[in-house]
């Protein structure tokens, strides 16, 4: 249960276990299952399954995009070990989605934090490469993307440009008055955006490079619809 959900609160885990208790008791099971901990994870992460129905290029746009998370993250160094991803859509509004078992890490440095930037960025990367376009539903990952990287730039002091400095980054609605000169804040946008898109290009490099195992990961996602680790180490 612990493996299932790292970072979880207590009362995080008490709803999976209430959870899980009606899964059981909806197929009429004389106990609890792990196979119902895990629905129950996926139901408290992603949302309640969807009857959502998808178009047969909505689908595979979907397969490749979670596909591109999960090889990427396989090949990238610093990167999370997947659990599981799936493309059942969930009444969240998310298509599909992957689980990562992160690294009990405290410090993390430049290298580890971009390759998780990466990792973010590769399903829209998949996108691109086998579509010629990308979508919408990179949005969570690129909102992800942006809070990282800003933190790296203005809480931990790790761009060249900008220096050995910490500025608040503004939360809520209303944004409190900046520490810092608007040339600064262009500096931390033009900073920003080259760190992302130099992280962008070296995702797409790698899903070319992965392309047939991105293409075998896909196409399995779409018959089974989840898989798991153990299936990664069978395709790749």
């Amino acid at each position: 249960m612990a493996g299932l959900t790292p970072g979880f609160a207590g009362a995080d885990i008490a709803n999976i276990c209430n959870e899980a208790a009606i899964v059981a008791a909806r197929r009429n099971g004389e106990s609890v299952s792990m196979d119902d901990f895990e629905k129950a994870t996926d139901r408290i992460i992603g949302g309640l399954e969807s009857n959502k129905i998808m178009s047969k290029e909505e689908r595979s746009i979907v397969a490749h995009h979670e596909a591109g998370h999960a090889v990427a993250g396989w090949f990238l160094e610093h990167a999370d070990p997947l659990l599981k991803v799936t493309i059942i859509p969930r009444t969240s509004g998310a298509l599909g989605f992957a689980q990562y078992l992160p690294k009990e890490v405290y410090l993390q440095t430049h290298d580890q934090i971009m390759d998780i930037v990466c990792m973010a960025l590769a399903g829209r990367a998949a996108e691109e490469v086998f579509f010629g376009n990308v979508t919408t539903g990179a949005s969570d990952d690129l909102r992800r993307v942006t809070q990282r990287v800003y933190s790296t730039i203005q809480t931990y002091g790790m761009n060249s440009t900008v220096g050995q400095l910490a500025y608040p980054q503004d939360s809520g609605d209303m944004p409190a008055e900046r520490p810092y000169s608007d040339a600064t804040a262009e500096a931390m946008d033009v900073e920003a955006r080259a760190m992302v898109d130099a992280a962008y290009n070296r995702t797409m490099d790698l899903i070319r490079e992965r392309k047939e195992q991105v293409d075998m990961v896909a196409k399995l996602l779409m018959e089974k619809e989840t898989i798991t680790h153990d299936d990664m180490i069978d395709l790749i």
